[in-house]
């Protein structure tokens, strides 16, 4: 059984990446913070978060860190 729930991730990259580089990961906003580049947008499931790491390995990219954001959902009582 796989995970087929949206999630919004921040994923930090070691470096900048160029404007062109950073279109690979489409769907996916890059900011940058010292140094490195944060990747952050909503992926619809596992699959398509082990695709941007795919992604990231082929073009030899470091991997920094991986960060699930918790949405704040208020539910009436």
């Amino acid at each position: 059984m796989t995970n087929q729930t949206p999630h919004d991730y921040k994923i930090r990259i070691a470096g900048h990446l160029g404007s062109s580089l950073s279109h690979t990961f489409e769907g996916l906003e890059a900011d940058y913070a010292n140094g490195d580049t944060i990747l952050s947008g909503t992926l619809v499931d596992q699959a398509a978060l082990y695709g941007i790491l795919m992604k990231l390995r082929d073009l030899g990219l470091e991997l920094i860190s991986i960060n699930r954001i918790e949405k704040n959902i208020q539910r009436s009582v």
